[in-house]
C-alpha cells in the first residue's frame, strides 16, 4: 500500500511540471477577409509564425478572420471574458466595451502617416491602455491603423462640405462618427461592417466613410460611384489582448507576443500606407470617380468639423482624454 501511495505521489510529482508548461493556445480574431491583399490577415499570419516559433511551439496561435468570433460587441465581450485572448478591433468595435477611444475619431489631427504612428508609439499609448486595462481588462499593446477615411457616395461629387449636405451616410456604430458627419450637413446612420455592402447595395444610405483597404475589402465601389480623398480621420485598429491571459504569460512567451505584435503592426502599416498612396489610382481602377480636395478645400473641412467634434468629445468622452491626445500630437509634431 505504502508503495501504491509513494508511485501515485511521485506520478503526481512529475506531471506537475509538464502541466505547468502545457501548451497555451491563443485565439487570434480579426474584421478582414483572409486574402493576402489585407493588411490585417497578412500581419496575424506574421505573428502567428514568430510567437509559434519563438515559444517553441509553448503558445498555438489560432487565427479567426473575417469577423469569425462575432460582430463587433460580441468580440470585444468575448475578449473581456478571456474567451478570446487576442483580437485586432478597429475603434468602433472597441468604443462599444472603452468610450475613451472615441478621441482618435476627432478629425483632421495628423500631417501625414508618419506623424499619426509616432503619436500611437508616444507615453500615449501607455496611458491610454492603462486606463483600458483598469475599466476593461483589455490590454492595449499597440495601433496601427487601416489607412485613412475618406468620404464615397452614389449620389455627387463631393468638393466641398456643402456637397454633403442632405446625404445620408453610413457611419460605424460610434457616436463620435455621428458628431463629425452632422457636423458636415449630413445625416448619420450607424451600420454594422457586416451589413454594410447590403445597405449601400438597398439605398438604405447614399454614402460612406472608409479607408482605401475598408472600400476594397467589402466590394464597397459597386454601389458607390463617387470618391473624396479627404482623410478625415485615421482608421485606428487597436491589438488587443485579454490582460488575465497576457500577465500569466511566461516572460518568454510574453515577449514573443510583444515582439509578434510589433512584426505585425509595421506590416499593417507598411500595406495600409502603400494602399493609400496609391488610393486615386486604386479607385479608379476599380470604375469609381475620384476626387482630390485641394489643401484649401480640407481647411474648410477642418474648420466645420474639428471643433464641434473636439467640443463634443470633451463633454462625452471626458476633457482629460481629449487634452492628452492633442498634446501628443503637437509633441510629435516635426
Amino acid at each position: 500500500m505504502k508503495f501504491k501511495t509513494l508511485a501515485a505521489v511521485m506520478g503526481l510529482a512529475l506531471a506537475l511540471p509538464l502541466a505547468a508548461h502545457a501548451q497555451k493556445t491563443l485565439k487570434y480574431a480579426h474584421f478582414q477577409p483572409a486574402k493576402d491583399d489585407q493588411p490585417k490577415h497578412v500581419a496575424a499570419l506574421a505573428f502567428k509564425e514568430h510567437v509559434e516559433k519563438a515559444t517553441n511551439g509553448s503558445i498555438k496561435v489560432e487565427i479567426f478572420p473575417a469577423g469569425q468570433f462575432g460582430k463587433d460587441q460580441p468580440t470585444m465581450e468575448a475578449l473581456r471574458l478571456g474567451t478570446l485572448e487576442m483580437a485586432v478591433a478597429h475603434d468602433g468595435a472597441i468604443g462599444t466595451v472603452h468610450k475613451p477611444i472615441g478621441v482618435l475619431g476627432i478629425p483632421f489631427l495628423y500631417d501625414n502617416h508618419e506623424h499619426a504612428w509616432r503619436v500611437y508609439d508616444s507615453e500615449w499609448l501607455k496611458g491610454f491602455s492603462d486606463d483600458m486595462v483598469k475599466k476593461t481588462g483589455i490590454r492595449a499593446l499597440g495601433f496601427a491603423d487601416n489607412g485613412v477615411r475618406h468620404f464615397t457616395n452614389s449620389l455627387r461629387p463631393i468638393q466641398t462640405p456643402a456637397d454633403m449636405k442632405g446625404m445620408k451616410i453610413r457611419i460605424q456604430p460610434s457616436p463620435v462618427f455621428k458628431a463629425l458627419v452632422e457636423s458636415l450637413g449630413a445625416s448619420a446612420s450607424a451600420i454594422p461592417w457586416g451589413e454594410l455592402p447590403t445597405a449601400l447595395q438597398q439605398k438604405v444610405v447614399d454614402g460612406q466613410e472608409n479607408g482605401v483597404t475598408n472600400i476594397l475589402a467589402a466590394s464597397l465601389y459597386q454601389h458607390q460611384k463617387y470618391a473624396t480623398l479627404d482623410g478625415h480621420v485615421w482608421s485606428v485598429h487597436g491589438y488587443l489582448v485579454n490582460d488575465r491571459f497576457y500577465t500569466r504569460l511566461t516572460d518568454v512567451e510574453r515577449k514573443a507576443v510583444d515582439e509578434g505584435v510589433k512584426k505585425a503592426m509595421a506590416i499593417h502599416r507598411k500595406m495600409t500606407a502603400e494602399q493609400d498612396k496609391n488610393a486615386k489610382k486604386i479607385l479608379e481602377g476599380v470604375g469609381m470617380q475620384v476626387y482630390e480636395p485641394t489643401a484649401a478645400q480640407i481647411a474648410e473641412f477642418r474648420k466645420l468639423a474639428q471643433p464641434p467634434v473636439r467640443q463634443w468629445a470633451e463633454g462625452e468622452i471626458g476633457k482629460n482624454y481629449v487634452d492628452a491626445l492633442f498634446k501628443a500630437v503637437e509633441a510629435t509634431r516635426k
